[in-house]
């Protein structure tokens, strides 16, 4: 049985290279924003779009970038075990991860409540705390790691419970977020830089990048 000290070191080692790719992913995208004036129809068109849909925009890109884009790789990439359903999973990435977005949603709004819409150093700051160190680190990242589970259990009840032992707890989850936080500290901090209308659509972004460099670096 893995330690939480092993467990650690080996998503360290295994999320550091995504991680540092994807931070300069985001970094990119700020800088562009701020620096190429070339770009700003194109952001203000994806502001107008979740400005005018709101929710219904949250569910839908962060279906599309988070759900149905990283299902199509690991379709058209065999790396979906024949014996699965791929409708059932279709409708899975679709539905979780659109709900998902939807709650993202809600939550950055909460955070602009809390703490006003400012990019400040010391605003973003605290955004960034209370998104990884209590929604992340007490829901999403635990959240998702259950319901992945439970996915990967054959949507079987007992099966998932079965495995929600101990090591689960005590291990698998604090690596998780431990996980998290490496890569997704830098990440929540540009995305808390953009203005309101543009940071779900930037969240999507970089999710989508980050899932899909996460599923080809796994299975090389």
């Amino acid at each position: 049985m893995a330690t939480i000290r092993e467990s650690i070191l080996a998503a360290l080692k295994k999320n550091i290279k995504p991680g540092l790719v994807l931070q300069a992913f985001a970094i990119a995208i700020l800088l562009v924003y701020f620096f190429v004036p070339a770009t700003k129809p194109l952001f203000t068109w994806f502001g107008e779009l979740k400005q005018t849909y709101g929710y219904a925009y949250s569910f839908v890109a962060t279906a599309i970038f988070g759900g149905v884009i990283p299902f199509l790789y690991l379709w058209l990439g065999g790396f979906i075990a024949k014996d699965r359903s791929l409708l059932a999973l279709f409708i899975f990435y679709l539905v979780f991860w659109g709900l998902k977005g939807m709650e993202v949603d809600y939550f950055y709004r909460l955070q602009a409540y809390w703490f006003g819409t400012g990019n400040d150093v010391q605003t973003i700051i605290i955004k960034m705390a209370v998104d990884q160190f209590l929604y992340s680190s007490l829901w999403a990242a635990p959240g998702i790691t259950i319901v992945y589970t439970w996915m990967e259990s054959g949507w079987s009840f007992a099966r998932t419970i079965a495995v929600m032992d101990k090591q689960f707890f005590c291990i698998k989850i604090p690596t998780v977020v431990l996980s998290n936080w490496l890569v997704w500290i830098p990440a929540v901090c540009v995305v808390y830089a953009m203005p309101a209308e543009l940071q779900i659509p930037l969240f999507n972004l970089v999710l989508c990048f980050w899932v899909l460099l996460v599923a080809v670096l796994s299975r090389r």
